[in-house]
């Protein structure tokens, strides 16, 4: 037994902690709130219990004791009226005395007699009896020994039968010195005791779960009433402040909750409405920022101040050649061509360090070779002391440094176009003014006629510079339905005589209903006079120059039949069957003050006139070709509007012409 309790001891040991732990784990789940709910419930529901215990176990102990005390004068009662019996030994009288005794009261369970032995004599309902094999059956009482020395003082005990608790009441019988024995009396407890112990009982517990019932009733009401509604709310105003504007509560709650709830909701649907609305504000300004940027003709970059790419236009992914990479988040000078980064590189980093707020950087790349400007902006907080990115813009000065080159090369041509005839004008002016004596009359007409050759050049330069100035200007030119055909016949004429001397023959293909097209007849005669004129100049005698015109593409049989025109077309052709231009020259020929000079082109010229022929095809919205073969001839071609084109698709398209000349 001893091995058994020592090998089963540790086990509480070990299974209490786990206890512990899991107690104070499952604890420790519940709220703040809920604990000191629970502790305060504990602390009432004791409190309250253990004052009602205390309370009704007084009333039952008061009645306790009057029911002992009954109990004893019952005792005594009946023992002063039987000790004179006993003394004289009338035990018929005791018997009967105690019958009578018995019967009058109900609260008694058994009258015992018993001598000073303690052996019972007689008793109700017991007594001595004879057993039919003749043996005395006896029943004794154990008392205590001073019991007959104090007859007035009973001694009084309670004890449990099967069938309740009985009150045992042992009176001393003495007469005199005589002792005589003892008289017990059962007496059985006052129901109202009884009931007392029981209600103190019930009492006490149904006060203690009533005070448990109410708590967790009131729990699940505030749960229900009041604590989801606030958990709800909270659970709202998160949301809200999370950014979730759709956020509602829908609770059936009345009253003021309910108010609060119905405002709750209230306030989220305007700030759903204003927050959708802002939103629609933002995306419209977004996207006109975007179209913006996008459409700007000068690149656009935003960095954010470690230096990565924010926002790129397309401006900008064309000029750095990164189109259809994607951009953002990633580092700027690694993307960059090589002489752009270390351009770039130290003001960014400075920019970026916090100690400047803008910085220009111009530099030239190579593949394509381009010319940028980039001007670094940084950007920052209300307050002005923090980086929030840095604006970058790149301008593409390419054509403006073309432009201010082929200025600067205009005026260098023009100047040298300008100082050969001046100079042969100054020279023979000079040498007649101071040897006119000495030279003969024909000598001084030929110098004479040198000097007029000469001045005529520098008319025709002039006004060919003051042709292509007045294209290149801004002005708006008439475009009317024009006689096409009386314009090459114009020119014809003209020509005529020159090419007779020359031995050159003009020839012209024009249908006789030849469709008039919408253009300005002095410009279209200029561009005829300087392309026949240059056929007429570089072609030799026998050969011929040939003017051609007819609707284009139904009547040249070049051109596929899928072939189409966005416009109404005519196309003219200027061809001759001289000598040609070689492929490099072909190239150069519409350039400013290009001549071509070889053994054959040895004509004079100011270089301006296909320069000219260009800008005022450019003009009428189409442009000039040209085909060369060495030996062979030279064909130069134009289409033309016809009069049924729009005069606004016509302006359009010459501002297109124009703009990709430049």
């Amino acid at each position: 037994m001893l091995a058994v309790l020592s090998s089963s001891a540790p086990h509480p040991d070990t299974s209490q902690p786990g206890l512990l732990t899991r107690f104070s784990a499952w604890w420790a789940e519940f709220s703040l709130q809920t604990k000191l709910l629970a502790v305060a419930t504990l602390v009432v529901s004791i409190v309250m219990t253990g004052l009602t215990f205390f309370a009704l176990n007084g009333i039952q102990m008061e009645a306790r004791m009057g029911d002992t005390r009954y109990a004893r004068d019952l005792g005594l009662l009946l023992a002063s009226n039987v000790t004179p019996l006993a003394v004289d030994g009338r035990d018929r009288e005791l018997a009967r005395v105690t019958e009578e005794f018995w019967r009058s009261s109900r609260s008694l369970r058994y009258i015992f007699y018993a001598d000073p032995e303690g052996i019972i004599y007689l008793g109700i309902p017991i007594s001595k009896v004879d057993s039919s094999n003749d043996l005395l059956l006896s029943r004794r009482l154990e008392l205590p020994e001073d019991l007959r020395q104090r007859p007035q003082n009973p001694l009084i005990r309670q004890h449990l039968t099967p069938d309740g608790l009985v009150t045992d009441v042992f009176v001393p019988m003495v007469s005199g010195d005589r002792y005589l024995g003892v008289m017990a009396l059962g007496v059985n407890p006052n129901e109202a005791v009884l009931a007392s112990a029981a209600l103190t009982r019930n009492v006490t517990v149904a006060v203690f779960v009533s005070i448990w019932v109410l708590v967790i009733l009131g729990a699940v009401f505030n749960a229900l009433t009041i604590t989801r509604p606030v958990k709800e709310l909270l659970r709202g105003v998160r949301s809200v402040a999370d950014g979730n504007f759709g956020a509602r509560i829908a609770l059936p709650v009345g009253g003021e909750l309910g108010e609060l709830l119905n405002g709750f909701n209230t306030m989220a649907a305007k700030l759903e409405a204003y927050d959708e609305a802002n939103i629609e504000e933002l995306t419209a300004a977004q996207v006109k920022q975007q179209s913006l940027i996008a459409t700007m003709a000068d690149g656009a970059l935003l960095l954010d101040p470690q230096g990565r790419v924010v926002l790129a236009n397309p401006t900008a992914r064309r000029l750095f050649r990164l189109e259809g990479r994607r951009l953002d988040g990633m580092d700027l000078l690694p993307l960059l061509p090589d002489l752009l980064r270390m351009e770039l590189q130290d003001p960014l980093e400075t920019m970026l360090g916090n100690s400047r707020d803008s910085a220009e950087v111009r530099c030239t790349t190579k593949e394509p070779s381009r010319t940028l400007r980039l001007v670094l902006q940084a950007v920052r907080d209300g307050s002005g002391e923090t980086l929030k990115g840095i604006a970058v813009t790149v301008q593409d000065l390419t054509r403006e440094v073309e432009l201010n080159a082929a200025q600067s090369r205009f005026i260098s041509n023009v100047s040298h176009e300008l100082r050969t005839p001046l100079f042969n004008i100054k020279s023979y002016v000079e040498t007649l003014h101071d040897m006119g004596d000495q030279l003969d009359e024909e000598m001084t007409k030929e110098f004479l006629a040198t000097a007029n050759a000469e001045t005529d050049r520098l008319t025709r330069l002039v006004n060919d510079v003051l042709d292509l100035s007045r294209l290149e200007s801004d002005r708006v030119w008439s475009f009317e339905p024009t006689d096409l055909g009386a314009a090459m016949e114009q020119t014809l004429r003209t020509y005529k005589l020159n090419a007779d001397d020359k031995g050159v023959s003009l020839d012209i293909e024009v249908p006789a209903s030849l469709p008039k097209v919408r253009g300005n007849y002095d410009l279209l005669l200029q561009v005829f006079d300087n392309l026949v004129g240059n056929a007429v100049k570089f072609s030799s005698s026998g050969e011929m120059v040939q003017l051609r015109a007819y609707p284009w593409p139904d009547s040249c049989p070049m051109t596929p039949g899928d072939a189409s025109s966005p416009l109404p077309r005519l196309r003219v052709e200027v061809a001759d069957s001289g000598s040609g231009i070689s492929e490099e020259d072909c190239r150069r020929v519409f350039e400013r003050f290009y001549r071509v000079e070889n053994a054959v082109h040895t004509e004079a010229g100011t270089g301006l006139g296909l320069s000219i022929v260009q800008g005022i095809l450019h003009k009428h919205g189409s442009d000039v070709h040209m085909v060369s073969e060495l030996g062979v001839g030279t064909t130069f071609w134009f289409d033309l509007p016809l009069e049924g084109a729009d005069n606004d698709e016509l302006i359009i398209s010459a501002e297109r012409k124009a703009a990709a000349l430049v």
